[in-house]
């Protein structure tokens, strides 16, 4: 099979595409032939060396979420060949990353392609998604409740604003102006411009401060004064402020979702009801993946990119 990888870590320049052994699934395991793979930052971490290699061995192949049709399955698989499916998938492990023409899956982390999507569509939702679904559980809120989202035009943060407001919170968010008309479609109640005073902005709309921060943004302690007394803080980056006026830090970690299969369905069905709207996807073939991170680390952008097989 064809896999977009690299042998050490460095620049978009290191990834390039390899011939590997075709792999297959074992009990309980399927196979997918990858139609699209998401590009995320988490892809950049791992090339660069963040995330380090885990029990992977070269080359590495990076990429955590992919759609595409199963085409070979495991003894025992509740699945069937020829059934479009959308997964996560976690880099520097076993079954290895995403950016691969076969991506094998356990049964329990896969989730069929909502009804009327893409591929390309479809590949942008697990890891994302189901980030903004961990969020929300940790932070347990209830409806009515007012919930903070930085980074709110953000791959996850658009999610997560549609995801909270299907639960019947009230949100807040932060974008440049350029993205206002974005997140009043997406539901946000309140769309602030970012800055470095985000935190007084909403204690002047909002009073006595808000239930809980996301912080995709990572703005970290610069945010942590928006929330109210026993609020709870919710970071991307295992940062962890100074306990203060009883406000709960908690951290997410998406990783933990791997197997998470009615989360992941209850992603799918959101898309098939219309509150989860998803972003359009470029694409590109599989051996433009250098571009593809380039791009990425440019910023700036507000469509997603996807590596096609």
């Amino acid at each position: 099979m064809r896999a977009v990888g690299f042998t050490e870590f460095g620049g978009p320049e290191v990834l390039g595409v390899h011939d590997l052994p075709d792999p297959h699934p074992g009990a309980g395991e399927v196979r997918i032939r990858v139609r699209a793979a998401a590009v995320n930052p988490t892809d950049v971490a791992s090339r660069t060396g963040l995330l380090g290699v885990g029990t992977s061995r070269p080359p590495y192949i990076p990429g955590a979420e992919a759609a595409g049709v199963i085409d070979e399955v495991g003894a025992g698989s509740t699945w069937r060949i020829g059934e479009e499916v959308m997964t996560m998938a976690v880099p520097m492990s076993g079954h290895g990353g995403a950016y691969a023409e076969y991506l094998l899956a356990p049964d329990d982390s896969l989730a069929r392609v909502p009804a009327g999507t893409s591929p390309e569509q479809a590949a942008t939702l697990p890891m994302n998604g189901l980030t903004a679904l961990q969020i929300l559980e940790l932070m347990s809120l209830s409806p009515g409740e007012r919930l903070v989202v930085t980074g709110g035009a953000g791959v996850v943060g658009s999610l997560l604003v549609q995801l909270a407001r299907r639960r019947g919170l009230t949100v807040i968010a932060d974008a440049a102006p350029k993205d206002f008309p974005l997140l009043r479609s997406l539901g946000a109640d309140h769309v602030l411009e970012r800055g470095d005073d985000l935190a007084a902005r909403i204690r002047a709309v909002l009073g006595d401060g808000v239930d809980a921060v996301a912080d995709t943004a990572l703005l970290h302690e610069k945010v942590v004064p928006a929330l109210r007394d026993g609020g709870v803080f919710v970071s991307l980056r295992r940062w962890r402020g100074e306990p203060e006026r009883g406000i709960r830090h908690e951290a997410a970690w998406v990783p933990d979702e791997y197997r998470s299969p009615e989360k992941l369905d209850a992603l799918r069905e959101a898309v098939e009801d219309g509150d989860l709207v998803l972003r359009e996807a470029d694409a590109l073939p599989a051996e433009e993946a250098a571009r593809a991170h380039r791009l990425l680390e440019a910023g700036g952008l507000r469509r997603r990119i996807v590596l096609t097989f």
